[in-house]
């Protein structure tokens, strides 16, 4: 048994503790007087959607590397890696590959219906 794979129960009270962080009303929310401060300054951070997009598929592919690898080990006969981690890494990538699958086609439609829109 590999000692350093985090136990269930401490990986479900980090999921509570923040599903209630997020819950949390007024966390990470500016209040009105700072929204009003960002208008009169005209100074609005914009996210870049392509910077974003790219960071999203580094982290799928960083995600299928890793689980590569601990297959990889695991076929080795690495002592350090056991089949329930290989298994949860392949399907962590697999989870995610599959979100950027939807997301890259929610994007391909709305391309197309912006384009098929009547002038």
């Amino acid at each position: 048994m590999v000692s350093n794979r985090p136990d269930i129960n401490q990986v479900l009270s980090q999921m509570r503790d923040m599903k209630s962080q997020v819950q949390q009303p007024g966390v990470n929310t500016p209040s009105l007087s700072d929204a009003q401060k960002v208008e009169e300054s005209g100074d609005i951070e914009r996210a870049d959607f392509a910077q974003m997009l790219k960071d999203a598929v580094d982290n799928v592919n960083s995600l299928q590397q890793e689980a590569k690898s601990l297959a990889q080990a695991y076929e080795r006969g690495d002592e350090n890696v056991d089949l329930p981690q290989v298994m949860i890494g392949l399907q962590k990538s697999s989870v995610s590959f599959e979100a950027m699958t939807q997301v890259r086609n929610k994007l391909v439609d709305a391309y197309e219906k912006i384009m098929n829109m009547p002038i």
